[in-house]
């Protein structure tokens, strides 16, 4: 029998801080604790000490079992702050099948593979549109605002019939809800407001529906499938992974490429749809943006990695060291477009893994295989020192990116 570790009073805290001057980097204290074991101690905002997990095939292991569970409502799941005592609002991401199951399937249909690629002249139309308006603009400028932002605001706006205009609501309400260190006052007061505001829409269109996600979703709610307030979730929560995480992803690896040149010309001077999409992969491996871990709890006992998970322990895979593991890819820490790096974590796994995935490749492969063609003197406005990074948010990127061409 394995043994259980004790645990000691020098149990660090989770998130663990970046070091200054790594910003494409995992924090130096992940890479220490993926050294030393793929699994570890770490200790919460609420005193709780759910298990670190830092390798890569742990990682994939655990998101796989079935004897772990990503329902937030569960005693001793790792949440990232405090959680309503009677669950509502929570997100089909955070339940298990076959809820889970029921909900995802109602939102499935416009992120399948066939339905994506149909939607590719589409997004690399508000691509060039973008580009052009840029360049015909003041020079330099802020990447994120005019570009890296729009993009896929435009997209899952148009997917899920949700007017662009209320763009600057939306956006403003959801750093709320994804920033670290706002209170649980003011993220939960962002969440009533954006999901008052798709109540409103899911209304609306349940008396005039259109061709969008939301009005199949109104088909259900007047169906009896789904509640009127499970749609309204649901629609938060694809409004904000819609374009936050994409939004981070196009500056983020934009900059990253900017500081490595030749793989920027890789990039930039290849006609190969092969090599984008590898470079795609390669970006979501090396730049992970997403900082708080997939967080589940364990139903049983599980022996892994040389340690016992008890039933009831928190768990939480952080996928941007994952991503890092020399076992899984060798020297982790160069970006090297020409890596086959398809079997990242950066979209979880299992189960639970990201719905939209296909939609973010394709958005992201028809900007990486445009913007540095077109721009080709792409280049930063000011030293990497100056550039602010969002050190306090769950998810990662810049605040601005000024470039100049």
């Amino acid at each position: 029998m394995i043994p259980v570790r004790e645990e000691s009073a020098d149990v660090p805290e989770f998130p663990m801080a970046r070091a200054a001057g790594c910003p494409f980097d995992p924090p130096p204290g992940l890479r220490s604790r993926q050294e030393a074991g793929p699994l570890a101690k770490v200790r919460l905002w609420d005193g709780s000490t759910p298990w670190l997990v830092t390798r890569y095939a742990e990682q994939r292991t655990l998101l796989a079992d079935p004897r772990v569970s990503a329902d937030i409502m569960r005693p001793g799941y790792p949440s990232s702050a405090p959680i309503r005592s009677d669950g509502s609002g929570v997100s089909f991401i955070l339940m298990d099948d076959p809820e889970h199951a029921r909900l995802r399937r109602m939102v499935t249909a416009p992120f399948t593979v066939k339905r994506v690629a149909a939607m590719r002249p589409a997004v690399q139309k508000i691509v060039d549109d973008l580009i052009d308006e840029m360049l015909a603009g003041p020079n330099p400028v802020d990447l994120v605002e005019a570009f890296a932002l729009p993009v896929p605001s435009l997209v899952i706006c148009e997917l899920l019939g949700v007017p662009y205009s209320d763009h600057d609501f939306f956006q403003e309400n959801s750093k709320t809800i994804i920033k670290r260190d706002a209170s649980p006052e003011d993220r939960t007061a962002a969440m009533g407001r954006l999901a008052g505001y798709l109540d409103e829409l899911v209304g609306a269109k349940l008396a005039n529906p259109g061709d969008d996600l939301l009005s199949r979703l109104t088909e259900r709610v007047a169906a009896g499938e789904l509640a009127r307030d499970e749609a309204a979730r649901i629609g938060v929560l694809l409004l904000i992974a819609g374009h936050e995480t994409t939004a981070n992803m196009i500056a983020l690896g934009t900059l990253a490429l900017l500081e490595h040149p030749a793989q920027l010309a890789l990039l930039r001077d290849t006609d190969d749809p092969k090599l984008v999409a590898g470079a795609v992969e390669e970006l979501l491996r090396y730049l992970h943006i997403t900082h708080n871990g997939r967080r589940r709890v364990a139903l049983e006992d599980i022996e892994i990695g040389g340690q016992v998970i008890r039933a009831g322990d928190g768990l939480i895979m952080a996928n941007d060291i994952g991503n890092r593991d020399p076992e899984a890819f060798p020297d982790p820490d160069r970006l090297d477009l020409t890596r086959d790096a398809r079997h990242h974590v950066a979209f979880g796994f299992g189960v639970h893994q990201c719905l939209g995935q296909p939609l973010a490749r394709m958005e992201l492969q028809v900007v990486y295989s445009t913007l540095y063609r077109r721009v080709p003197t792409l280049r930063l406005a000011e030293d990497l020192a100056q550039i602010p990074f969002k050190h306090d948010g769950a998810v990662y990127g810049v605040y601005r990116l000024p470039v100049t061409w």
